[in-house]
C-alpha cells in the first residue's frame, strides 16, 4: 500500500485542483494561514509549506502585505522551431518573442522590451561560441522583456563587430531592432540565418536575477544558450537568455528524424 501523502501535500493538491479548474479565479487571495490553522487544516508550518509548494509550482505568489494570491495568467507558450519561421521576420515584422505572445493569445506593446547595447570583452562562453579568443571585442545587445509590468526574461545577444557595425543592431533605441528584429537586420546585411542550436539549463537564480525578474522566493530560472549560424556555418549570433521558469511553457513541434532511412536513401 502506498504511503499516505503528508498533510501539507494534501492541502496543496486540493488548492491546486481548485485553481486549475478555475474555481479560484486569477488574482484572488487564498485564506490567510491563521484562518486555515483555526479551521483545523493543520499547523502554521503545514499550511505555510502547502502554500510554498503552490508558489514553487507557479500557481500563486506570496508577498508580504498581500498574502497568497493566485497568479493572474497561465504561463506564456514559448514556441520552439516555429518562433524562428523566416516568414515572420524576413517577410513580415514579427520578432521571435512576439510570436510567443501571439501563440499564447496575448497582446504586446513595443515598450515591453528595453535594451542596452555595448562593446565588451567576450567572456569565455561567448568567445568559444564565436570561435574567438577570450577577451576579443564583441557587441552585447541586452534586452529585458516584460509582459505588462512583469518581467518574463532577459536575453543578451553577442555579435562580431564586423557583422553588425553600422546596422540597427548596435542602435540602443528601446524596442526590437526595427522591422523583423535582429534576424532581419542580419539578413539585410547578407547574413541569412539557416540553423541554430538551443541548450537549456535549469538553475537557481542569482540575487541580481531574482530582483530583476521579480522572482518569488524559491523560484528557479531556465537559462537558454542559442547559437545562430548561416548556411556555411558562420556563427552570427550567440545569445544567453534567463527565463523565469514558471512564466513559460516550452513547446517544440518537429519532425522525428530517421537517420537509417536517410542513409539508405543517400546510397
Amino acid at each position: 500500500m502506498a504511503a499516505k501523502a503528508p498533510k501539507w501535500r494534501e492541502l496543496a493538491d486540493r488548492y491546486a485542483e481548485q485553481i486549475k479548474a478555475g474555481q479560484i479565479e486569477p488574482g484572488k487571495q487564498l485564506p490567510q494561514i491563521r484562518e486555515l490553522v483555526e479551521a483545523g487544516e493543520g499547523s502554521k508550518e503545514t499550511v505555510h509549506r502547502a502554500y510554498k509548494a503552490l508558489e514553487a509550482e507557479g500557481l500563486v505568489t506570496m508577498t508580504r502585505g498581500h498574502g497568497t494570491v493566485v497568479r493572474p495568467k497561465a504561463p506564456l507558450k514559448r514556441l520552439g522551431t516555429e518562433r524562428y519561421d523566416k516568414a515572420k521576420w524576413r517577410d513580415g515584422d514579427e520578432v521571435a518573442f512576439v510570436a510567443d505572445r501571439v501563440a499564447s493569445g496575448r497582446s504586446y506593446r513595443r515598450n515591453e522590451q528595453t535594451q542596452t547595447v555595448s562593446r565588451v570583452k567576450a567572456p569565455a562562453t561567448v568567445a568559444a561560441a564565436h570561435g574567438l579568443p577570450e577577451g576579443a571585442a564583441v557587441y552585447a545587445r541586452a534586452r529585458l522583456v516584460k509582459e505588462g509590468d512583469q518581467p518574463t526574461h532577459t536575453l543578451t545577444s553577442y555579435y562580431r563587430p564586423e557583422h553588425v557595425e553600422g546596422t540597427r543592431i548596435v542602435d540602443p533605441t528601446p524596442g526590437p531592432a526595427g522591422r523583423g528584429g535582429g534576424f532581419r537586420v542580419l539578413y539585410d546585411a547578407g547574413y541569412e540565418i539557416d540553423n541554430m542550436t538551443e541548450e537549456l539549463f535549469a538553475r537557481v537564480p542569482t540575487a541580481e536575477e531574482a530582483q530583476l525578474l521579480q522572482l518569488s522566493p524559491g523560484e528557479w530560472v531556465v537559462e537558454l544558450h542559442r547559437t545562430t549560424r548561416t548556411a556555411d556555418g558562420t556563427v552570427v549570433e550567440f545569445a544567453i537568455g534567463v527565463h523565469a521558469a514558471t512564466r513559460f511553457a516550452w513547446s517544440y513541434d518537429f519532425k522525428v528524424p530517421d537517420s537509417a532511412k536517410t542513409e539508405r536513401e543517400s546510397k
